[in-house]
C-alpha cells in the first residue's frame, strides 16, 4: 500500500516589469506517493551549461561526503547566488552583498569592529571558493594541502570612516596581490549599497605555515602558480611607511591577566582565530572611554599563534592626546572620503580637526619562565558625535 503526499518547493526567479528587474520565488507543488522517486533540486532545475563549475557525477565518485555537502566548485565561478557574490576586476576580484544582522551590531545599532573583521574573513574565503582553487582547508588551495600548508595573517590594518547600521545592505570588495617573495596581500573595501559611500577599508599580509610543524614556510612554486594569476596591483590603504608598534611591559597602565581561550575560540586550523584577539584588546580599555569614543583605525602585528591551553595577558597603554600628526593618522586623512552632510550622525566619525586618541596594545602568553608575544596592536579613536540618524 502506498501513501500519497504533497510537497511544496520554492525556486528563485528573476523577472522584469516596466523596465525594472525583480527577484522572487516560484512555488511548485509536487504530488506523489511513497513509491515515487524524488529528485534533488539540481535534477529538477537541470544542471545547464552555466553549472559546469560544480562537480559532475563522474567527479562525485572521487569526492568525500563533506565536499559533496559543501558543493565546493572544481572550476572558477563568475556568480554565486547562494552567497550573493560575483567576480569583478576583470575576472580576479570578488564582490559580495551582505545585510548587517542583528547579532552583528552593538548597543548603538551599529556594526562592531569584530563584525567587520568577520565579514573580511568570510568574503576572503568565499573569494577562494569561487576561484575553483579551494581544497578542504581553511582557505587553502590544492597545492597548499599537498604541502601541508595553511594561511596565517602576519599584519592587518583597518580604517573605519563609518560603521554600518542594523539592516543596512553592504557591498564588500576584496582582492589579493603579492607581498614579497613568500607572502600575499589581501585588501577590502566596504561601501553602502544605497549611497555608494565607502565605510571601511583594510589591508592585510598573509604567510604560510606548515600545519604539522607549526613553522612558517616558503611559498612552493605550485602554490605561486595557483594564486599569482589572481594578483592585482591595487591597494585599499596607501601606507607609505608602516607604523612601528612598541612592545609594552608590565608597567602598562591597564592589564588584564584573567584571559583564557575557550574551545569555541578555535578555528578550523586549531588555533585561536585572530578576530578573538581584537576582542581581548578592546575589553582591556576602560568602559568609560569606550562609551564616549569610537574606534577609527587599528593596526595589528601578529607574532605567534595561541592555543586553547594558553594563559593570556592583555596590556594596554594610552597615548597623550594628539592631533593628526603621525603616519597612521595622515594615512587615514588621505583615504577618508568626505562629502557634505556626512560629518555627523549615524555613526560617522566627525570632522578631521578634532583630536584623536591612541592606545598601544600587547597580548602575550604567560609562561613559567618567560612570556611570549601573540600580537602587538595600535588603536585610534575619536569622540562620538552621534550614533543614530537625526539624534540630538
Amino acid at each position: 500500500m502506498t501513501a500519497a503526499f504533497s510537497c511544496p518547493i520554492f525556486l528563485p526567479s528573476t523577472f522584469s516589469y516596466n523596465g525594472n528587474r525583480y527577484h522572487g520565488r516560484i512555488k511548485i507543488k509536487i504530488n506523489a506517493t511513497s513509491s515515487t522517486k524524488v529528485k534533488t533540486l539540481n535534477e529538477i532545475a537541470g544542471a545547464g551549461k552555466g553549472s559546469s563549475s560544480l562537480a559532475t557525477s563522474t567527479e562525485i565518485g572521487h569526492l568525500s561526503q563533506e565536499q559533496i555537502r559543501q558543493r565546493i566548485p572544481t572550476k572558477k565561478q563568475l556568480v554565486d547566488p547562494y552567497r550573493q557574490g560575483l567576480i569583478i576586476e576583470r575576472g580576479v576580484g570578488y564582490r559580495q552583498t551582505v545585510v548587517v544582522r542583528s547579532y552583528e551590531v552593538g548597543p548603538y545599532k551599529t556594526a562592531t569592529l569584530e563584525s567587520l573583521l568577520n565579514l573580511f574573513q568570510e568574503t576572503a574565503l568565499n573569494h577562494v571558493w569561487m576561484s575553483g582553487l579551494l581544497s578542504n582547508g581553511f582557505g587553502a588551495t590544492h597545492g597548499m594541502v599537498r604541502n601541508n600548508l595553511i594561511w596565517v595573517v602576519s599584519r592587518m590594518q583597518v580604517q573605519v570612516d563609518h560603521y554600518p547600521i542594523w539592516g543596512e545592505v553592504l557591498e564588500i570588495d576584496t582582492w589579493v596581490g603579492a607581498s614579497g617573495k613568500n607572502g600575499m596581500r589581501r585588501d577590502w573595501l566596504i561601501r553602502s549599497q544605497a549611497t555608494g559611500i565607502t565605510y571601511a577599508r583594510a589591508t592585510s599580509t598573509w604567510v604560510m605555515m606548515n600545519e604539522k610543524t607549526r613553522r612558517l614556510s616558503k611559498m612552493p612554486e605550485e602554490v605561486r602558480d595557483e594564486i599569482s594569476p589572481w594578483f592585482i596591483d591595487k591597494r585599499a590603504i596607501n601606507e607609505d611607511v608602516p607604523e612601528k608598534i612598541v612592545k609594552l611591559d608590565d608597567n602598562a597602565r591597564y592589564v588584564n591577566s584573567d584571559l583564557k581561550p575557550k574551545r569555541s575560540d578555535l578555528d578550523m586550523n586549531h588555533h585561536v582565530n585572530n578576530v578573538k584577539y581584537v576582542r581581548w584588546m578592546l575589553e582591556t580599555i576602560p568602559d568609560k572611554f569606550l562609551g564616549s569614543h569610537q574606534l577609527s583605525g587599528i593596526v595589528l602585528e601578529y607574532r605567534r599563534e595561541c592555543g586553547s591551553s594558553d594563559r593570556v595577558q592583555s596590556l594596554c597603554q594610552p597615548d597623550e592626546d594628539e592631533t593628526l600628526t603621525n603616519g597612521v593618522e595622515q594615512s587615514l586623512h588621505k583615504n577618508m572620503i568626505l562629502t557634505p552632510g556626512l560629518m555627523e550622525g549615524n555613526g560617522y566619525l566627525g570632522p578631521l580637526d578634532v583630536k584623536s586618541y591612541g592606545y598601544t596594545h600587547l597580548l602575550q602568553i604567560k609562561g613559567d619562565s618567560k612570556n611570549e608575544e601573540i600580537v602587538r596592536g595600535r588603536t585610534r579613536w575619536r569622540k562620538k558625535l552621534s550614533t543614530l540618524p537625526n539624534s540630538s
